[in-house]
């Protein structure tokens, strides 16, 4: 299927709501644009890890969690950030190291938190976003809040995937698994380092598991509500495969050359925001609407460019209680 091929699909339900999470997924693909944009020109230092292409994951979950619930996200955690209404403002101004930042400047593109916006934390080890939501898993039993973690397909072969889930298993954590398969694992082919099926791996611990569209945020959130649902329920973790596509390299330093020809845009084809878009017209949604709210979403990041250019960095005594 091509991105402009019609489909006809069940009704979407509430159209307005679809329209808000075309909204914020358009606002974090221009926001990943613009961060790359002040990487290249050198406005923003170190390292960064771009969202584009998966943005139907993070909003299709963020779009069924409530205020009791909890997040750990990955190094690629932008997007995560975002989806759960971090504001955009002090989100630039942190990847531009600024004290107006979410963290004061100090967390870089890799390590934002933001406990008020249910962000426990985004990691840099790979792995350590599922640890980080098992421990919030325990913390959660008796509230019924769940914590979701988010992580990419290279985390299936490390401990912390096993150890942790097996640790929810046995105490019914209400804890959702969300691993993020893009296909790669840095530079390598997710097929050329890991044996079998994925979801089989939590199954054969007894945990309900589903793989499922990653680039359809009606299809992610549909999961997403069973997902919580079960974890929600004192039933235990909970685990989604979500097939999806990142269409940048894993970091700023990398071109991506070792896609093989075609491959990249056979999955822009099936750009998430491109399928949502087609959607909502053929609910109804007039393309002006859409036009409309896509030139919003750029004036304002036009605005968060501006005011975090012009925003402060950290006085120089900040730093001095780290020293040794």
């Amino acid at each position: 299927m091509t991105a402009t091929s019609r489909v006809e699909f069940a009704p979407l339900g509430d159209v307005d709501l679809y329209v808000d999470l075309y909204r914020r997924m358009r606002l974090i693909r221009g926001f990943e644009d613009l961060v790359q944009s002040l990487f290249l020109r050198g406005e923003i230092y170190g390292t960064t890890h771009l969202y584009s292409g998966q943005e139907a994951v993070a909003v299709g979950f963020a779009s069924v969690l409530g205020e009791q619930d909890r997040v750990a996200a990955t190094y690629r955690g932008h997007g995560h950030a975002l989806a759960l209404g971090v504001d955009p403002q002090k989100l630039l101004d942190e990847m531009l190291g600024r004290a107006t930042g979410i963290n004061g400047g100090l967390a870089g593109s890799m390590n934002v938190t933001s406990p008020q916006d249910r962000l426990i934390g985004c990691f840099g080890i790979v792995g350590g976003s599922i640890a980080a939501a098992t421990g919030a898993g325990l913390a959660l039993r008796a509230t019924g809040g769940v914590a979701v973690a988010y992580f990419g397909d290279g985390a299936m072969n490390q401990g912390y995937f096993f150890e942790c889930l097996n640790f929810c298993q046995v105490q019914k954590l209400p804890v959702v698994l969300v691993c993020e398969n893009n296909g790669y694992g840095e530079y390598t082919a997710f097929e050329a380092v890991t044996a079998g099926p994925i979801r089989a791996r939590a199954e054969v611990m007894e945990v309900p598991a589903e793989t499922i569209d990653g680039m359809s945020v009606w299809t992610v959130r549909d999961a997403a509500a069973r997902a919580a649902g079960h974890a929600r329920s004192g039933n235990g973790p909970y685990f989604v495969e979500a097939i999806t596509y990142r269409f940048v390299g894993h970091s700023r330093s990398d071109p991506g050359k070792y896609r093989p020809d075609g491959e990249l845009d056979r999955w822009r084809e099936r750009d998430p925001l491109v399928l949502l878009r087609a959607r909502l017209e053929q609910e109804g949604v007039e393309g002006e609407r859409l036009e409309d709210l896509e030139a919003s979403v750029e004036d304002q990041l036009a605005e968060y460019e501006e005011r975090g250019i012009a925003a402060p960095f950290p006085e120089p005594q900040a730093f001095s209680e780290f020293k040794g």
